[in-house]
């Protein structure tokens, strides 16, 4: 089924990667562009976010590349303002930055926690305050955002500030849904497991002394034995984006392999 995003804006933040490979906002902005959509990438990250961009392009896409730090307000607001000035409207809002920081409540510092909250959760606030007036005005849109099974129960690891953001970035999705459905607008969540992505090795590469090890064992924690890919989460952020959904909302997708459903023990 091609085009399924045909002629559509795709505004993508967090379309980069920090490393080799495909992190799952990268991936989403390839599909989307290679099902029709026009895409703005967007990351904080220079060099990651032109890679991105350049290669929708050899590939024959529309593509505009954005610097911006989602937690800053100016910056946000001008992303979301550059695109539409350079296309005139926006379809599909895509928020997909996100980053774990590893502790619990009492061995966490507050610096960490804040960082957490205004990364995962404030990011998404801002990026719907200001793409929200531009889909009222249209009277239609599709935002997507990326959560986590971290914000729907416990996955072996101390990740209490991002479990909670995650949670938030939940709930903020389904108010927007049930305040903006009568506006044609629709919001619904990815909810990832175990999913293989540069972050993801980055990440626990900084946090544990042996990464190797704990990647073998979060392939045993899934029920498949193995992680999830970034194509994975690309393909549900696809049909939710797409008109295929428009009877889809405030939806809490579990892209996860099944590990929502079973147990795990304290020794995971």
């Amino acid at each position: 089924m091609a085009g399924r995003l045909q002629d559509k804006v795709a505004l993508v933040f967090g379309a980069g990667s920090i490393g080799p490979g495909l992190s799952n906002g990268k991936a989403t902005a390839i599909l989307y562009a290679r099902e029709g959509a026009r895409v703005v990438v967007v990351d904080n990250n220079k060099i990651a976010v032109e890679e991105t961009a350049e290669l929708l392009r050899s590939q024959g896409n529309e593509c505009l590349a954005l610097l911006a730090d989602v937690t800053i307000n100016r910056e946000v607001e001008a992303a979301v303002d550059a695109t539409v000035n350079h296309f005139s409207r926006i379809d599909i809002l895509h928020n997909n930055v996100g980053f774990a920081s590893l502790g619990g409540p009492v061995e966490l510092d507050e610096d960490v926690w804040d960082r957490a909250i205004d990364l995962n959760l404030k990011s998404m606030f801002l990026t719907c305050k200001y793409v929200l007036r531009v889909m009222v005005q249209q009277g239609s849109g599709s935002i997507v955002n990326i959560s986590s099974l971290a914000s729907l129960r416990w996955i072996g690891t101390p990740y209490i500030s991002y479990a909670a953001a995650k949670a938030g970035v939940n709930q903020l999705s389904r108010a927007i849904a049930m305040e903006y459905a009568h506006k044609g607008i629709r919001c619904n969540v990815v909810v990832p497991g175990l999913i293989h992505t540069p972050t993801a090795h980055a990440s626990l590469g900084t946090q544990f002394a042996d990464a190797d090890d704990l990647i073998r064992k979060r392939n045993r924690m899934c029920p498949a034995g193995q992680m999830g890919e970034a194509w994975d989460v690309a393909y549900a952020s696809l049909f939710l984006a797409s008109d295929e959904a428009k009877f889809v909302n405030g939806v809490l997708l579990p892209v996860d392999g099944g590990m929502s459903c079973q147990v795990i023990s304290p020794a995971a």
